[in-house]
């Protein structure tokens, strides 16, 4: 049975990476083929290389020009595209190639506190100055739009008054870390 094989784009330090490679090593019939970033100094590079996955840094030009990068995917055999933390919008093309096969992680309950400039900390800081007793993960299809794909799965956490974004960051982590692989491979 041909395995099939996930890209995995991320633009930081690469923790939801990292436990997704953890999660599918070995597994039967899902493998980490590669990882796929815009920032030449991201954590996740280092991360890969520990678990022997191959890293493509891209440049804009690549990303958006010409689908050079679906061109890539299709020579490396990427049957699936996983956002984890990558900031930029996926080109239609790219979008086009693998139809309900990208998928991404929001760290909030969309379709709140989504959209352009809305990921990390500026996530966690909106909440909480919104004073939402309530926050979490969502797990979403990607298309043309910034955060409004299908969304797949979401789970919440409570936000306390006492809650700081930094405090709150480590809520959201602890339900990435959880869910995300188990949700992807049920996703697959």
């Amino acid at each position: 049975m041909k395995k099939i094989k996930l890209a995995i784009f991320a633009s930081g330090s690469g923790s939801n990476a990292e436990q997704i490679i953890k999660h599918f090593q070995g597994h039967p019939r899902i493998q980490v083929s590669s990882i796929c970033t815009n920032n030449a100094k991201a954590g996740v590079i280092s991360r890969a290389h520990k678990y022997g996955v191959p890293v493509k840094v891209l440049t804009r030009a690549q990303f958006y020009e010409n689908n050079h990068v679906g061109r890539v995917l299709q020579n490396m055999g990427i049957d699936a595209i996983v956002l984890a933390g990558f900031l930029w919008l996926v080109p239609s093309p790219l979008i086009d190639q693998f139809p309900g096969r990208i998928i991404n992680i929001h760290p909030a309950l969309l379709p709140k506190y989504g959209g352009a400039g809305m990921y990390g900390m500026h996530v966690h800081r909106a909440v909480i100055e919104a004073q939402e007793t309530e926050s979490g993960i969502t797990i979403h299809e990607v298309n043309e739009k910034y955060d409004e794909g299908r969304v797949v799965f979401q789970a919440t956490c409570s936000v306390a008054p006492e809650d700081t974004p930094e405090s709150l960051v480590k809520k959201i982590h602890a339900l990435e870390h959880q869910h995300f692989a188990k949700v992807i491979e049920n996703w697959l």
